[in-house]
Formats: structure tokens, sequence, C-alpha cells
């Protein structure tokens, strides 16, 4: 039974992509929805048998690769992590299959926007449930693959292609790392399958390889490579720039792959090899400082952009960090319980600002915008909620993940402990400050759209708003809910052993220990961004320009998203592209084609010419050749003979 929660959304996919034109579009919708329903359900018993103590279920599928000491079986893992994982998937995909119906209805292309949905829901679902490294390789390229197809859906637009190519191209130099990893580990354990290993662990922890003289940690380089690939799938700082470009895509792909399912790949990769990442504490350590620095740059980066989908995609990108750090200072229930929460208010955020770009006929300037709330009243009460969720005011779900990460950053009491809590006070109090420009600039003040536009405003239909109403729900009880289980004292219970932690690392006991001010901070200087953007965008409305004339270069560097794509072009694209065109010109015509098909084909040329001279049409020219000729071959004769 289990099985289905993975497979189903696989099902929808084959029949709405192959047979989508035979049944046509509701059909197609109505058989991938209903499938993400039952996947969904499935996946809410499973999350429950597992949450009452249910042992780790292992369920062999087949014999996937023999070759040599290489034994890698196709099977589906089923312990909390995974349930976890299966339930924020398949309930945030069934919402987005569902809101999708509405929001896509004036596409030409339904069913096969449908198919890719499932299609991707499928392979981020093989990824958690995978019992081994190759077969979670396969859902990860999986997940690549499909949001190359969402992100570019709309392949008429240049912008959405150049967007696809960027983050399938990004994604690669994470998944190198990424396969690097996979190698170091087959090298080390002779295995690839999850329980060989994590029983292994700590037989391990001390083997060293020898490179080029150096010894190296065997699994600090493992687990170094494996969060290459991490920074890559999740978003972190260095390879982040595909993320905000991923908008181009339609509104439900923002919410599926930004809010719960593909940047969550890379915690869930860190989480599940846990029992590898305690005993590689210099990994931990560098987590810990990319995931504070995301945390951090992103928010500033969301304070200047104009692009309602792109500030909640830097929104996403610093909450990330928050998971990183989190996973860096071995707090993983911590970072778990935040993608929890996170995946309900983030797609609700997406999904309510996919309701405002339906009602503005497709605007997404926050410029464009103003004054509607009184039009759209469901979607300004649940952008309310995400907000809140999202800036961890009480008593909404990130209230409980967000503050607790903060916590235990605090109570590792480390130097990069310190350093990313301090990072992540200052990136809550630039996320409330950016939540709230965006509803202030979003649905308060004067109209700034047209005339055409104001007549045309209405709330989305029922089919969009159902689930508006579901993630609402879980933005405001995720954590109250689940936070004991999760974090609280029957934490060790509930995640048994699909969370490894050394006791002298139990960052999150030690948080319920941390001063009291350290759990009020982050409620007050959250507090604050909201105050200081209430004063910004909606007393003192000349202030932000008023900022921005003051601090020109510090407002073009955040505005020029601190010149990371520049950067990049300048040291790579031109690069590459300066090195492509020395080799076209310089290797292969100056030197291949000059001496190879080039120089063949000009040196045949010019020995069929000067043969043609010689055929000139007039007899006593043959009979010339002919006498010279015979004169050569008799004097090659008589030198023969009689030399």
């Amino acid at each position: 039974m289990e099985q289905y929660a993975v497979i189903l959304p696989l099902i929808g996919a084959i029949i709405a992509g192959f047979f989508g034109r035979v049944i046509g579009d509701r059909a197609a919708q109505f058989v991938t929805c209903a499938f993400m329903l039952v996947a969904a359900f499935i996946s809410i018993g499973i999350f429950r048998e597992m949450s009452a103590g249910g042992e780790t279920l292992h369920v062999p599928l087949f014999t996937w690769i023999q070759s040599g000491t290489l034994d890698v079986a196709w099977g589906l893992r089923f312990d909390t992590l995974s349930a976890v994982m299966l339930v924020v998937v398949n309930i945030v995909s069934a919402a987005v299959h569902i809101y999708s119906v509405g929001y896509m209805s004036h596409d030409k292309c339904k069913a096969r926007f449908m198919a890719y949905l499932s299609l991707f829901t499928f392979a981020m679902l093989m990824l958690v449930t995978a019992d081994n490294v190759l077969q979670m390789f396969f859902g990860w390229e999986g997940v690549g693959l499909a949001s190359y197809l969402l992100i570019g859906f709309w392949n008429h637009k240049h912008s959405a292609n150049a967007a696809a190519v960027k983050a399938f191209i990004v994604n690669r130099v994470g998944d190198f790392g990424l396969i690097l990893g996979v190698m170091t580990l087959f090298a080390i354990f002779g295995t690839l399958d999850f329980d060989a290993i994590f029983f292994d662990a700590e037989n391990a922890a001390h083997a060293m390889f020898v490179f080029m003289g150096y010894d190296i940690h065997a699994l600090s380089l493992a687990c170094g490579l494996l969060f290459i690939g991490a920074m890559g799938k999740s978003a972190q700082l260095g390879l982040h720039t595909w993320l905000p470009d991923a908008m181009e895509g339609p509104t439900p792909v923002s919410a599926l792959i930004h809010a719960a399912t593909m940047v969550t790949a890379g915690v869930f990769l860190v989480a599940r090899m846990s029992p590898l990442f305690e005993y590689a504490p210099a990994v931990q350590e560098f987590i810990t400082v990319v995931g504070a620095l995301t945390a951090l740059i992103a928010a500033t980066i969301a304070l200047t952009q104009f692009d309602i989908k792109r500030v909640i995609a830097y929104s996403t990108m610093s909450q990330l960090g928050y998971m990183f750090f989190a996973l860096g200072v071995s707090a993983y229930g911590a970072a778990i319980f935040h993608l929890f929460t996170h995946a309900f208010f983030k797609a609700l955020l997406f999904l309510g600002a996919g309701s405002v770009i339906h009602a503005m006929s497709d605007e997404q300037d926050m410029r464009n915008m103003g004054g509607i709330w009184k039009k759209i009243p469901v979607t300004y009460a649940v952008m309310w909620i995400g907000s809140l969720a999202l800036a961890g005011i009480p008593w909404f779900a990130g209230y409980f993940s967000k503050d607790l990460i903060l916590e235990a950053a605090f109570a590792a009491h480390s130097s990069v402990g310190t350093f990313a809590f301090w990072c992540g006070i200052i990136a809550a109090f630039l996320t409330a400050f950016y939540s709230w420009r965006l509803l202030f600039m979003t649905f308060h003040g004067q109209p700034r759209a047209d005339e055409k536009v104001m007549a045309h405003i209405h709330e989305s239909p029922s089919v969009m708003r159902l689930p508006l109403y579901v993630l609402a729900a879980g933005s405001l009880f995720a954590g109250s809910i689940f936070a004991g289980r999760f974090v609280g004292e029957g934490r060790m219970e509930f995640w048994r052993e699909s969370l490894f932690v050394l006791p002298a690392n139990d960052t999150i006991e030690a948080a319920h220990h941390a001063p009291h001010w350290v759990a009020l901070l982050p409620v007050g200087i959250a507090t604050a961004g909201i105050v200081l953007s209430y004063l910004f965008y909606m007393v003192a409305r000349t202030l932000p320009h008023s900022f921005a004339t003051a601090f020109p270069a510090i407002h073009r560097l955040l505005f020029n998203k601190w010149y990371f794509d520049e950067i990049y072009d300048a040291v790579f694209v031109r690069t590459a592209h300066k090195l492509g065109y020395a080799l076209w010109k310089g290797g292969d015509e100056m030197i291949i084609d000059r001496l190879g098909p080039d120089g063949v084909a000009k040196t045949m040329s010019v020995t069929g010419e000067k043969v043609a001279d010689v055929e000139t049409g007039y007899v006593y020219h043959y009979a010339f050749a002919m006498l010279v000729g015979v004169a050569v071959l008799t004097g090659l004769y008589f030198y023969k003979v009689y030399g």
C-alpha cells in the first residue's frame, strides 16, 4: 500500500502526458489531481504510523545494478524522515495540482502541464524514499529534468527558455560535486546502501585518503562533496543565481519547486546523511557559515526587488539558509521542522501571489499595484497569514521552527554558531520588513494600475481558493501541533534512527535551556521590522526613495543582487566564450580544417585544375603527350637493361 504514495503521481503523469490529447484536458486534470489526492492521504497514513512508533519499512522492488562488488537494488525506504517528506511533497503538490486547474485555465497545453507537475512530484518522491545513494541520485536528476521542463514551460518566451537552461546548468555544477561524493562513499564503504553506510560510519570516522601526497579526512571529503550538490539544488550562496530567474515559469511551478520540493532536496540530503556529517565537524562549520550568509544576503536582496514572485523567491533562499545553518549546528530536527512549516506558508505566499497576478491581468510589478485589498479579500487574508508565519510571529507556524533554529545556533556555543545566530537575527528583521513591504505595496495605498486593469480585478475562482484554505490552515497550526514531536521532549521517539546526533552535539536540547532573551529577541526584532515597514510604506512614503538617494552604492549593490550574475558572466561566461572562439578559429579552422578536410579538398581541387589544363582538346597536344610518354618509357627500359 505504501508504494502507491510514490507510484500514483507517475501513473498520472503517464496518462496525462501520453494520452492527454485522447482523453482531453479536463480528464487529464481530473486524473492527475485525483491520483495526487489519493497519494496525499496515503502519505498522511504513513506519517501517522511512523509517528506512533512504526519501524522502518523497506519495500524491495527489483535488482537494479550488479557489477563486481557494486550491488544496487531498487527499493523504497519508509521511516520518519521520509514520512515527513512524503506528507510535505504530496500535500503541497496536490494543492498545486488543484490550483493549476484554475490558474492555467486559459493555457493551450493543460494536459502537458499537469503531466510535468506529476512527473516532478514522482521524481521528488523517489528521492526522499530512496533506499540507497544511487537511487537517491536518480530522483535527484529526475527533479532537475522536470524542473527544466516546468520552468521553461512557456517556451514561446525567450526569458523562460533562458531561465530553464540557467537552472539546469547551475544545478549540474552542484551535481558534479554530488557525483564525486557518491563515488567517494563507495570508495570508503564499498557499498551505496544507506543502512550499511550508517552502520559503518563510526568505524570510518578516522579513515584517511592520500591525495597528491596529502592526507585527507575521508568523511570530510565525502560530506563536503555531497554538500556541494546540496548547495546547487537548495540555492545556497554561490550556486543560487538560478532561483530568481526560475520565476519565469508559471506561478504554480514556483509554489511547487521553490516552496516544498526541489529546493528542500539539499536539506533532506544532509539530514539523511547525518550519521556521516556528525563525524565531519569541519564540513559542519562550513555549512553553518554558508547557511548564515545565504539567509542574510538573500534577505538584503529581497528589500529592493519589485517583482512580487522574486521577493518571495529570495525569501525562500533566505529561509533555506536558516535550515542549513541548523543542519550545521547538528539541529537536524529543527531544520526538518522548519522545512515542514515553511512548505505550508511559502506555498501559500506563492499561490497567493498567483491570485494577485491572476487578478491584475498578469501584472507582477508591485509598483503597478496598490489599493486592491477590498477587491480580493480572501487573497489578502491568506497573504497576511503567510507573512505572519514567515516573519515568525506567535503563534503562527514559522514562530515555532525558525525561533528554535536561532536558539539552537546560540546554544551551540561555537564561533560559527554565534555568527549564524546574529546573521539570523538580522535576517529576521529584514524578513519582516520586506514581507510587509510586499503587503503594503501590493494591497494598500492608491491604485497604481490603469483603470482597465482595476475594473477587471476580481477574486480567484473557488478551485484556486480551496488550496489556499488548506495551506493557510497549515501555516496557522502546523507549528503548534507538531512542535512537541519534531523538536520537543518526544523527538527521540519520533525520529528514532532516521536522524543521528552525537550526544555532545545535541543543540536542540541545549536550545530549550537558552536564556530567555534569546527566545524573545527574534519576535521583538520581527515586530520592529513590521513597524518600520509600516512607517516607510504607509506613513512617510518618500523614505524609501530618500534612503536610495542617500546611499546609492548600497542600493545599487542590493538592487543588482550583489552583482553575482555580472561576476559570473565576466569570469565564466565571457571567458568560456572567448576560449570557445579561440578554439574555433585557431584550433578548428586554422589547424584541423586547414590540414584536414579543407586542406585535402583544396589539394584535390588544385590538382584537378592542373589536370584540366592538360585536357585542351587539340589532337597534336595529345600526340605530343603520347610521344613524351613513349620517350620516357623507352628511356626507363634502356636504363633498367643497360644501366
